[in-house]
C-alpha cells in the first residue's frame, strides 16, 4: 500500500481546524471565499488586528475616568445588616470632603443569578492618582475604617475590578426608579479585546432605541480581558422584547457571529437597585 504522505501532490498540504480557526479570511482562496460569503464558517473567522504601539485601553477609551466594580458575596440571613452597613459608608464617603472625586453610581442585589451577592459600581475621577489618595483617606478616617471592618462579619467574600468605560457606549447616568438592571459579564480570549470594541462601536448602535444601555466596561486591574455590559429595562417582558428586536435589524446578527468566537465564558445576572442606589 502506498504510503500516507505519498499519496499527496507537492503542492497539497493540509491545515488543522484549529488552524482553520484563526486563519485570516484574505488568506483563503478567493473561490473559497465567494463560496462562504454569505456561510457559517466565513462568520466565524476573526479578522486580524494589526501590531500597534498604543496601548488598547487608550484606543478603546477616551474617558479619564476609572470605574469600580465590587462584588461582595454575603453570610445568609444577613443581607438587611450588611445593606445599613453599607448605606452608612456611602453616606460617610459622600460627606468627606476628600473623597469628592469618589461618587457611587450604582448599587444593586442580584436577583437572578449568584443569590446573596450584591454589587456597587463606584465612579473614580482623576485617574489612579485619585485612587490611591482615596484608599488612604479611607484607611486613616476612623468611622469609614470602622464601617469597612464591621462589614467583614457579612461577608463570605469579596472582588473588585478597576474598569474603564468603552468610549463608544453612552454615558452612565442615573435612572429614575421601577427599573431592573441586567450585567452581562464576558471572559474574551487574551488579544480580542480590540476586536470586540470594533464589533460593539456598531452594535451598540442596535440597542439605543429604547434608551437600555447603561454603561459597558473593560478591566484593568483584576480579572482581566473581562467585560461587563450594564443594561437597563422596565422588567423581565420588556428586557424580553429590547433583545428579540434587536434581531429584527438588519445587521445584529452578523455583529452576533463575529464576537461569539471572541468569548471564553460569559453570564447574566438580573439586579435589583438597593434604596441608597443613585440610579433606580
Amino acid at each position: 500500500m502506498m504510503a500516507a504522505g505519498a499519496m499527496l501532490s507537492p503542492r497539497t498540504f493540509l491545515l488543522s481546524p484549529a488552524l482553520l480557526y484563526h486563519l485570516p479570511s484574505r488568506c483563503l482562496s478567493s473561490s473559497h471565499s465567494s463560496q462562504q460569503k454569505d456561510g457559517w464558517f466565513n462568520k466565524l473567522l476573526v479578522r486580524k488586528i494589526e501590531p500597534t504601539k498604543e496601548s488598547h485601553s487608550r484606543m478603546l477609551s477616551d474617558k479619564e475616568v476609572i470605574y469600580e466594580l465590587q462584588t461582595h458575596n454575603i453570610k445568609p440571613g444577613t443581607n438587611q445588616e450588611y445593606l445599613k452597613n453599607y448605606e452608612e459608608y456611602v453616606k460617610g464617603v459622600k460627606d468627606k470632603g476628600e473623597l469628592s472625586n469618589m461618587e457611587l453610581h450604582g448599587s444593586w442585589t442580584v436577583s437572578v443569578g449568584d443569590q446573596d451577592q450584591c454589587v456597587h459600581l463606584w465612579k473614580h475621577a482623576g485617574g489612579y492618582r485619585a485612587i490611591d489618595a482615596s484608599s488612604k483617606v479611607i484607611a486613616t478616617d476612623t468611622d469609614l475604617s470602622k464601617l469597612v471592618q464591621d462589614r467583614n462579619q457579612y461577608l463570605r467574600q469579596r472582588t473588585n475590578q478597576f474598569l474603564l468605560p468603552f468610549s463608544f457606549w453612552p454615558p452612565v447616568t442615573p435612572r429614575e426608579g421601577g427599573n431592573i438592571y441586567e450585567i452581562r459579564s464576558y471572559f474574551l480570549k487574551p488579544g480580542t479585546m480590540i476586536e470586540w470594541g470594533n464589533n460593539w462601536s456598531r452594535a451598540i448602535h442596535f440597542r439605543q432605541a429604547n434608551n437600555e444601555a447603561f454603561g459597558g466596561f473593560f478591566s484593568q486591574v483584576g480579572r482581566l480581558y473581562n467585560v461587563h455590559h450594564i443594561w437597563c429595562y422596565r422588567s423581565l417582558a420588556d428586557r424580553k422584547e429590547n433583545r428579540e428586536s434587536a434581531w429584527r435589524k438588519p445587521g445584529w446578527d452578523e455583529v452576533v457571529a463575529y464576537t461569539v468566537p471572541l468569548i471564553e465564558e460569559y453570564y447574566s445576572r438580573i439586579l435589583i437597585p438597593n434604596t441608597f442606589s443613585p440610579t433606580q
